[in-house]
């Protein structure tokens, strides 16, 4: 069963409180529906509601998020330490990927940017235009002034624009999703 709550998208910028209340209520619904193990593929709502969603549904069923498989991913290729975050606002606000580097390579620098613009511009739709990619360049110019080797697309709506991404941060650079880390 998947559930995905666009009514109330963008979760980038909506407060750690809110999220914890709507990861939990929608992890409530599933397990209702009779879900044997919840896959929060949010980032969002996996830095703000993790221990909340481990303390209710973890009682119930195994979560799985993609906080903590990201940055295990990102410790393992890295090179020189220098691990990038594009994430939204909430994402990075949390420290969740922080704290989750730090256990997995704790001599790791994480380099995070908030990208508030990006998830509602990939959500829409629109054609990519020479303001997109000024966007997308702006957001990754910390990166590149801090030389990472490994960024974490720390946005479920990221991977959509990964072309772009590697180009701007040159093919050096290796990209970690979500959805790999977590197959993982």
């Amino acid at each position: 069963t998947y559930l995905g709550d666009t009514a109330r998208f963008p979760y980038g910028e909506r407060s750690p409180a809110e999220l914890e209340s709507f990861a939990t209520e929608l992890a409530g619904r599933l397990l209702d529906d009779g879900a044997k193990l919840l896959v929060v593929a949010c980032n969002s709502a996996t830095a703000a509601a993790l221990p909340a969603l481990r303390e209710t549904a973890g009682r119930r069923v195994p979560v799985v998020t993609v906080v903590e498989p990201d940055a295990r991913l990102a410790a393992q290729v890295t090179q020189n330490g220098r691990v990038g975050l594009l994430a939204t606002a909430a994402t990075v606000a949390s420290g969740a990927y922080a704290q989750a580097l730090a256990t997995h390579a704790p001599e790791a620098t994480l380099h995070p940017v908030a990208c508030p613009e990006l998830a509602p511009l990939i959500q829409a739709g629109e054609e990519i235009n020479a303001s997109v990619v000024s966007l997308i360049r702006d957001y990754c110019a910390p990166l590149r002034r801090g030389e990472v080797d490994t960024v974490i697309l720390g946005c479920t709506h990221y991977p959509l624009v990964r072309p772009m991404l590697q180009r701007i941060l040159g093919r050096e650079v290796r990209l970690v999703t979500a959805g790999h880390a977590l197959a993982a």
